[in-house]
């Protein structure tokens, strides 16, 4: 959610966005924010400021019956599993949006088509029939199916100075899932140790197929 500063009103703006959306939620996970220990003068002032901040937004969360759980200090392997999702999004973010400069709502569009897109990610097969393509993605669970977005023809080898500042959004995501989605679908893929023999494939199971397009 693209928020126009870091201030404890602006998380509540986003989080009532996000509510509006998906309804309200039972537990927020987040880190303690350390990363600013040990940081210069005014890195620390803003750290203590924002301390003070994250006791009125919990406060503001408990009268909605909301918890908020904070990893504990200097562990962030604790937040492992999204820690380094958030981790690899950005990683490309920083990649596909390079120097460009967008505005608020260029940025806002940009993040919300990105959400769509790993909300579509497959997490596993919905049946057994290998005939059946379908996948179970995050997307099952926020809406009840698959978020399908409308049909666009790829602009990844489109020349950037002849693109609309529309297009120039579309071909972003498009570099991003691009990235994105090659790491992700090799995570997918099992690598047992060596000692461990793997089976061969057999008729009727299922399996990943790589498409060069």
């Amino acid at each position: 959610e693209a928020v126009s500063d870091y201030s404890a009103d602006a998380f509540l703006a986003a989080f009532r966005r996000f509510v509006a959306r998906r309804g309200l939620c039972d537990t927020v996970y987040s880190d303690c924010g350390t990363n600013f220990v040990g940081a210069d003068r005014q890195l620390r002032e803003l750290f203590q400021a924002s301390n003070r901040e994250t006791h009125r937004i919990i406060g503001r969360l408990a009268d909605d019956g909301i918890r908020w759980k904070f990893n504990p200090p200097a562990a962030p392997h604790f937040g492992g599993l999204w820690e380094a999702a958030v981790k690899a999004m950005k990683h490309h973010l920083r990649r596909v949006i390079g120097e460009t400069r967008l505005t608020y709502e260029e940025m806002a569009t940009f993040l919300a088509e990105v959400e769509s897109c790993l909300n579509s990610r497959p997490l596993q097969a919905l049946s057994d029939d290998p005939g059946d393509l379908s996948a179970l993605t995050p997307g099952h669970f926020l809406i009840g199916g698959p978020i399908n977005a409308l049909p666009e023809p790829s602009l990844l080898d489109a020349r950037a100075n002849r693109l609309s500042r529309w297009q120039l959004l579309q071909q972003m995501r498009d570099h991003l899932w691009q990235r994105w989605s090659r790491e992700y679908m090799q995570r997918l893929a099992p690598r047992p140790k060596w000692w461990t023999t793997p089976g061969n494939l057999e008729e009727g199971q299922l399996c990943l197929v790589k498409n060069e397009t």
